[in-house]
């Protein structure tokens, strides 16, 4: 979710809006979510005052970020301090005589308890109504919002009352702010293939071709605000399109989907939040002659931040909306039993700050330990030699020490991919599954540049940082360090960047100490299967694998593997 306040200056300005884009005590069974009246380690306040700001891409982070290992706290603002954030700078806006525009720009889905811990039979997205107690000016979907049909369906039906030609929400949207500015708004997402049956998502070359679309961009407004599924440097096409009928008109951007700070200044200028409600923060500032002054400031959500930017206090920030905001967030959570206690993790497992493999990485705890317990209980197969594959991105996000609840679970594997095998395929071919799988898989993303941009940033970031000792005497938190093509510094709150290693597509259990010719077990999650057997078909021609052949291999999906090896290895 991109969580967007944009920002229309006072008299005589074009039309300037101020976007920022962009989760070791013991229980018994059940501890409660409280509210966090101040976050529960010290925290660095920012330094500078704010001209304006926004926030970015939640995946479900309602409930903020809640442990305490180094970079959470930074983000342990809920949705309710935000609300309390955007109250006081609605305020402040209307004493200052300028507009302020809340804006959404997707993906709610995947990424928390809150949105995939729902009873079975419910639906991805109960946190919606919650979302609907915000005045949202604009909001459009994300990627995520269109893998299920059921979520579709139910985010067109809670969020959209006025429905054109699509198959979720307006076109597009035109209004005139307080004061007086026209806005031009249109929601994009980029040419998303994986969407679910029943649902189009149409290509962004043939939505500019449309009637629609030029009807809709013929008459100049003020500004022209693109907001959606987008990284901020990907949208020549709407661009150009629009360029071609107005050559001067501002066109401003809240964009999303590679999960990083950004900040764009090219032709347009446009802003990247983050994720998982990481970043808030953004000021634009406008002039009287015509010509838009455009920077950014990225924060940390935490209250530490939202109070000194807002001039209150811990007594004095929270309003009666983000206080009934968190309150239906914290019931959701225990309606949901979020709570719900499988363990105490002994220490920090990292997807991308450890090497894999190595004892402090997720991904190698998962595929090590965790998949070979989980899936081999009551396992008729589980005497039988095996290798277990999945798709490193099956993991989301790391695991922190101490309590590893429900809500912990489905944070750091939230995916519902079934557990699939051919049974039987010869050892001295199961063994090099995972090495074609890389190879093949590197040589597709080559020319991917959107899928390896958080990785890259995050590198670029690691390798700005100078190396361990420098970190070491810059005696500062952990968190983001931004570099972006917009001058100046960026980020709110100095920080230590974030040590960054790269990680294989694919990732495996170790391979069973057996002959070549030992009939194994092949093991893989639903979303690889095409790949798997590809990969089989091509080193062996003694059978033509296809989907007939593949078998369930266990019950247990793979957002319940970390808990059951939690109950059984970590009390």
């Amino acid at each position: 979710m991109q969580l967007g306040l944009a920002l229309l200056l006072t008299a005589g300005a074009v039309g300037v809006f101020q976007p920022a884009f962009a989760c070791s005590e013991e229980h018994d069974h059940v501890h409660e979510h409280q509210k966090r009246l101040y976050p529960q380690v010290s925290l660095t306040p920012p330094s500078n005052p704010l001209v304006w700001s926004d926030l970015a891409n939640s995946h479900g982070w309602l409930l903020g970020h809640q442990h305490t290992s180094f970079p959470e706290p930074n983000y342990s603002g809920d949705l309710g301090d935000f609300a309390s954030f955007v109250s006081h700078m609605k305020q402040i806006a209307l004493d200052k005589d300028v507009d302020l525009l809340l804006v959404d720009s997707g993906d709610l889905h995947d990424g928390t308890g809150l949105s995939d811990g729902y009873p079975s039979g419910g639906v991805d997205g109960q946190q919606r109504p919650i979302l609907l107690e915000f005045a949202y000016d604009l909001m459009t979907i994300g990627n995520h919002e269109l893998y299920d049909y059921g979520d579709a369906y139910d985010v067109h039906t809670n969020f959209d009352n006025n429905a054109v030609s699509v198959p979720v929400g307006n076109q597009y949207a035109k209004f005139t702010t307080r004061k007086g500015r026209s806005v031009t708004s249109l929601g994009i997402l980029y040419d998303f293939t994986g969407n679910a049956k029943n649902t189009t998502v149409q290509t962004v070359a043939k939505m500019v071709a449309e009637k629609w679309f030029k009807d809709a961009i013929a008459d100049e407004p003020d500004v022209f605000l693109l907001i959606g599924y987008v990284p901020v440097c990907y949208r020549p096409t709407v661009f150009k399109a629009i360029r071609k009928v107005h050559a001067d008109t501002p066109i401003l951007i809240f964009g999303g989907h590679t999960h990083i700070r950004n900040c764009a200044r090219r032709a347009v200028n446009g802003l990247e939040s983050g994720r998982y409600m990481e970043t808030v923060g953004a000021d634009l500032n406008g002039s009287a002659d015509s010509n838009i002054t455009f920077t950014r400031r990225y924060l940390d959500p935490n209250r530490v931040t939202y109070e000194y930017h807002t001039q209150t206090s811990n007594t004095t920030f929270d309003t009666p909306e983000g206080q009934n905001i968190t309150a239906g967030l914290q019931k959701l959570a225990a309606d949901f039993d979020l709570s719900y206690l499988y363990g105490t993790a002994p220490q920090d497992y990292t997807l991308s700050r450890s090497t894999y493999p190595s004892n402090s990485s997720i991904l190698t705890l998962f595929v090590s330990e965790a998949m070979p317990y989980s899936l081999t209980l009551n396992n008729s197969r589980a005497s039988y030699p095996n290798i277990m594959i999945v798709n490193s991105e099956e993991l989301r996000f790391d695991l922190y020490s101490g309590a590893f609840t429900k809500n912990d679970q489905l944070t750091s594997s939230p995916f519902l991919d079934q557990f699939l095998y051919l049974p039987n395929v010869s050892f001295s071919v199961a063994s090099q599954v995972l090495s074609k799988l890389n190879n093949q898989n590197s040589d597709r993303r080559s020319s991917e540049q959107m899928e390896r941009e958080p990785s890259s940033w995050l590198e670029e970031m690691d390798r700005n940082a100078g190396g361990p000792e420098r970190r070491a005497a810059s005696n500062l938190t952990l968190g983001y360090v931004t570099s972006d093509s917009c001058p100046g510094v960026g980020d709110d709150t100095p920080h230590n960047p974030l040590p960054y290693y790269s990680s294989p597509d694919y990732i495996a259990s170790n391979a069973p100490d057996v002959s070549d010719d030992t009939p194994t077990d092949l093991v893989f999650v639903t979303f690889i299967q095409s790949d798997v057997l590809e990969v089989v078909n091509n080193l062996q021609s003694t059978k033509t694998y296809t989907a007939a052949d593949v078998e369930t291999y266990s019950p247990v999906l793979a957002n319940a593997v970390l808990g059951l090896y939690a109950q059984k290895y970590w009390n």
